[in-house]
């Protein structure tokens, strides 16, 4: 129990309070009051009813929160909202003063302190909503202080690094999230005014490093934290740009495949221009070589000399047949074709060029496959293509083997495509398909031929792809749909 001295403290320390403090008995009468420094009361309210006291009323107050209390032997507030205007009021809370069961007396004061705690219990929400919008940002979100000790790290930052939230926390440094001196770099730019401002970085393309060691590309905005102009802490939102930047270059390889599309179409119309004007002399050559033959008496050497005049004229005519055949424009047209006739198109163009003057080629067609369902000149894109990549693989001396052939109880034909070449290291293969992808020196390739290749057999339906050893040579297997598959498969040469 306090002591005299204490309690006579602990009424002054009642009296020297600013707000008003009522006591009354439950019967509504005043017991005590402290003072008054406003001068609201004029004379000794004690032992009068408290609401004819304080408010000069007849009866009780409305919404009285001592009533309220005398119902529920609880704590109660005033509900200000439905309150009528009394001038100053003083009952705001009140909570009784029990004996065992029973109320001894009530204690008002004119102000409340639920309203306290309800203003720390919705700051304490407010607290748990902001943290609970941070871990579940969509972009990461780390804080750290000025030794670089992690604050905050949001599930999102734990999935972009590779870091669990309580070993980022507990483990690591926020220079341990940044490769080289990148968190360094950082502070110097967020206390410049050069990047949005001083204590600010806006949309700042960095790399971080994953816990696997990988760095990953990220969009930065950061802040710096003051307390007082004092720095005590920065904070970033970064967004993962690895997928963006992907896009980015699929997209950009996707103009440049339509760059090329639109330069081999117009490589082609100046091939289908020139063969035309190729076809007429040789044409005239043709039929003049006939005529000498056919009206003049000619000596044996000179009618073999016209002979191979007229046999070499024909080739370069059925060169130009070809060639016209191949560069022919049109819309893309998926129909029946034979594909044979498809691979023997393309070696005859490319047999007697330069590049080939020195390797042997092999063919095995089977004779009797059905015809595959496509574009024609697709199809002799995607035999040039990989057929030159061979050649150039061997550089130009080596056994060009071709196969056909449809594989038993299957819908399908394979096309084998084989050099001797020096393979294709294993760690090199995956990518082979990929564009841009190449490993010849610098501009002897654009790497775009094979990814066209593989674009053509996904336009096809198709499937591709390579089996290589190193010093052994590499196969393609192109695999294409039947579009009337039959049975027989004899092979020609």
């Amino acid at each position: 129990m306090p002591n005299k001295t204490e309690n006579e403290y602990l009424i002054k320390a009642l009296k020297a309070f600013k707000r008003k403090v009522v006591i009354i008995s439950p019967d509504f009468k005043i017991i005590s009051i402290n003072t008054d420094p406003d001068l609201i009361l004029k004379h000794d309210v004690t032992g009068r009813l408290c609401y004819q006291a304080l408010y000069d009323r007849t009866s009780h107050c409305d919404n009285c929160p001592a009533l309220k209390v005398m119902e529920t032997k609880q704590p109660a507030m005033v509900d200000r909202i439905n309150t009528p205007n009394q001038g100053k009021v003083l009952c705001l809370y009140s909570y009784p003063i029990l004996s065992g069961d029973n109320i001894d007396a009530l204690v008002i004061f004119d102000f409340d302190f639920p309203s306290i705690e309800g203003l720390e219990v919705k700051l304490k929400r407010s607290n748990a909503f902001l943290r609970n919008l941070i871990l579940s940002s969509v972009d990461a979100v780390l804080a750290s202080d000025m030794n670089g000790k992690i604050l905050i790290f949001n599930d999102a930052a734990a999935e972009i690094s590779g870091y669990d939230v309580e070993e980022a926390l507990n483990n690591i440094n926020i220079r341990d999230i940044y490769p080289g001196d990148g968190a360094r770099e950082i502070m110097k730019k967020l206390r410049s005014n050069e990047h949005g401002g001083k204590g600010k970085l806006k949309s700042y393309i960095v790399d971080v490093k994953g816990k696997n060691g990988d760095n990953i590309p990220i969009s930065l905005n950061a802040a710096i934290v003051y307390e007082e102009e004092r720095e005590v802490a920065t904070i970033g939102f970064f967004h993962d740009m690895r997928e963006t930047f992907k896009m980015k270059k699929e997209l950009e390889n996707a103009q440049i495949q339509i760059l090329q599309s639109e330069k081999m179409a117009s490589l082609g119309k100046l091939a289908a221009g020139v063969a035309h004007q190729l076809n007429n002399p040789l044409s005239s050559i043709t039929l003049f070589t006939q005529l000498v033959l056919e009206e003049y008496k000619l000596e044996e050497g000179a009618r073999n000399d016209l002979m191979r005049i007229y046999k070499e004229s024909q080739r370069c005519r059925d060169t130009v047949k070809e060639l016209l055949e191949f560069a022919r424009q049109t819309r893309q047209e998926m129909r029946p074709h034979d594909i044979n006739s498809a691979i023997l198109r393309t070696l005859f163009l490319l047999e007697n060029q330069t590049l080939f003057h020195n390797i042997e080629i092999e063919k095995e067609l089977s004779s009797s496959l059905p015809e595959i369902f496509g574009d024609i000149q697709q199809l002799n894109h995607l035999f040039m293509n990989v057929i030159l990549n061979a050649a150039d693989a061997m550089e130009g001396k080596g056994t060009l083997s071709i196969k056909s052939y449809r594989p038993p109880q299957s819908n399908s034909i394979i096309i084998e495509i084989s050099d001797t070449g020096p393979g294709i290291p294993q760690n090199v293969l995956p990518h082979i398909f990929e564009p841009f992808f190449t490993t010849k020196e610098e501009g002897k390739g654009t790497g775009l031929g094979l990814s066209l290749v593989y674009s053509i057999i996904d336009n096809h339906k198709g499937k591709i792809y390579a089996k290589s050893r190193a010093g052994k040579g590499t196969t393609f297997f192109i695999e294409l749909p039947a579009a009337n598959p039959d049975n027989g498969d004899t092979a020609i040469e």
